[in-house]
């Protein structure tokens, strides 16, 4: 077994590697523009190398690499059942020699329109693997923009040979150590690629502590509605990994659920569980509109929830969403009602109707969905909808973190828990980690250290001078249902200021609040005849 640091070494070495792959295109600032073709390549790589282990297995017994390929296309033949085949992914893809060349060489050696016969050969492993569907067929190494290929064929041909540096089967590389280098790989991606970022990558950190504050048990179900590219997913599989190290007589992996709108971060999402070597469930579809996990026509419930929401998407974006969209769910999934001009807690309130009786949830939000309305006069949905959590006494905490830390924002933004089970009753534990943090290029990051720190105290429910307390329910309500930290939590031993962000939120409330109320008065004095 090698020792932590030899692994920290293949990391790091898998890592250069498959960024250099990566650069090799055109450089590491256009990089991100490439990630449909780069992902998809390396995935097929690890599937080659691990299918070539495969045949050498059965070539051990039949002595023949000739006879293992077609021991291998007679079960594919016979065997229409996917997963009850001899081997996990059937590529058909046979080397000139069979004896001597390697499954990837096929690719490996492709001249003359190598983008169309690239695409031709993925899109014919996903019609052997149904489960490869729609994630490497996808991809179309031959497409042009206004009759200009997107990737010309020497520079598909030099990502290739620069892909074919390091071989990626069941002997060269643990799952976990290229599991770890793919999502490294997303994570530069999301680095380089400016706003859109966010859409389909959580900051590392940010999993980890959600990861080990949910505490996943072995065989737990778990769930993601708005996965991405899987990252919070897999790190609850991988902490589950690190807490039964010495107990892996009791280990079962983790059962993983996601859901995910986008098709191109579907696909990356469904190729990070499998690379990751993990048992997930990744469909493709618009969550709130439709969601995918149900059981007897009805939301399927999980022992924990994990989640990174779009931050205040506005109901101009889901044209179909209004009041009665919540009022009127045919799941029931809304029980505090409308949430106002952002869907924050829509997307709470779906994440708490799809845990079980003794679920756990986590979502990360802009922090101005822990206090917009607060202080407001008259009604306001979206602290209507905080109220009831809170009367409910379903909230068990809320982290504020470091600012700059996520890739299409400079926002700090929380994580709130749910908790159906909770141990502290009508209390909420509040800690706010906004100076846990080292400055980064282009983002900062929480130390390991800082880590630990925020995962320990928080599972303790310890009280620690301007870092975290533990809020009673009347101070929650005293303060109109305000959940910020930031309200609750001096870090400085100067007068503390509340966030700018969370002040503009709450302006633009405010003015939204007035626009309306002045619509619904222009329309009474109407119909009363009174206007001018």
């Amino acid at each position: 077994m090698p020792s932590k640091n030899n692994n920290g070494d293949k990391v790091k070495s898998m890592e250069s590697w498959i960024w250099d792959a990566a650069c090799s295109i055109h450089g590491n600032i256009d990089a991100p523009k490439y990630k449909n073709f780069i992902l998809p390549l390396i995935f097929v790589k690890r599937l080659c190398d691990v299918f070539d282990d495969e045949i050498n297995r059965l070539a051990e017994k039949v002595k023949s690499r000739t006879k293992a390929f077609s021991l291998v296309e007679h079960d594919k033949e016979t065997n229409r059942d996917e997963k009850k085949r001899i081997v996990r992914f059937y590529l058909p893809l046979k080397p000139a020699n069979p004896e001597t060349d390697a499954v990837w060489d096929v690719i490996r050696k492709l001249t003359g329109n190598v983008g169309e016969q690239l695409t031709a050969m993925l899109r014919s492993i996903a019609k052997e693997n149904p489960s490869l569907s729609g994630i490497i067929d996808r991809v179309d190494f031959n497409a042009t923009t206004h009759g200009v290929r997107e990737i010309e064929d020497d520079r598909l041909s030099h990502l290739i040979e620069k892909v074919s540096e390091k071989r990626l089967g069941l002997k060269d590389v643990e799952p976990d150590i290229i599991g770890r280098s793919y999502e490294y790989l997303i994570r530069k991606f999301a680095e380089n690629g400016g706003q859109s970022a966010g859409e389909f990558y959580t900051p590392a950190e940010v999993g980890i502590i959600i990861a080990k504050i949910m505490d996943p048990s072995p065989g737990m179900e778990i769930y993601d509605p708005t996965c991405g590219s899987g990252g919070l997913l897999i790190k609850c599989e991988l902490v589950l990994n690190e807490k039964m190290k010495s107990q892996k007589d009791k280990f079962a992996p983790l059962k993983l659920f996601g859901q995910e709108f986008t098709p191109d971060t579907w696909a990356m999402g469904k190729m990070n569980v499998i690379i990751h070597d993990m048992e997930g469930d990744i469909e493709i579809g618009d969550t709130l509109k439709t969601p995918k996990f149900l059981h007897r026509n009805k939301l399927r419930k999980f022992d924990r929830v994990v989640a990174n929401p779009m931050w205040n998407q506005g109901k101009n974006s889901l044209p179909y969403i209004n009041d009665d969209f919540f009022t009127e769910d045919e799941y029931t999934r809304f029980p505090a009602g409308p949430c106002g001009g952002k869907i924050d807690w829509g997307w709470v309130q779906h994440i708490y109707s799809s845990l079980n009786d003794t679920g756990r949830a986590a979502i990360v939000l802009d922090t101005g969905a822990a206090s917009r309305g607060s202080g407001n006069q008259g009604n306001n949905k979206e602290k209507d909808c905080r109220k009831w959590f809170v009367d409910n006494d379903l909230l068990e905490g809320v982290i504020y973190l470091p600012e700059n830390l996520f890739y299409n924002t400079t926002a700090p933004g929380i994580v709130i828990f749910l908790n159906k089970n909770k141990k502290h009753k009508e209390k909420i534990f509040l800690l706010h980690a906004g100076k846990e943090f080292e400055k980064g290029d282009p983002k900062n990051y929480i130390t390991e250290d800082g880590i630990e720190l925020i995962a320990n105290t928080y599972n303790a429910f310890k009280e620690k001078e301007k870092f975290s307390r533990l809020v009673s329910r009347e101070e929650i309500i005293k303060n109109d249902y305000n959940i910020s930290p930031s309200r609750y939590i001096q870090v400085t031993d100067a007068e503390t200021y509340r966030p700018v962000e969370e002040i503009i939120e709450e302006l633009q409330s405010l003015e939204d609040e007035s626009a309306a109320i002045d619509k619904e008065l222009k329309s009474i004095f109407s119909r009363m005849g009174l206007n001018d």
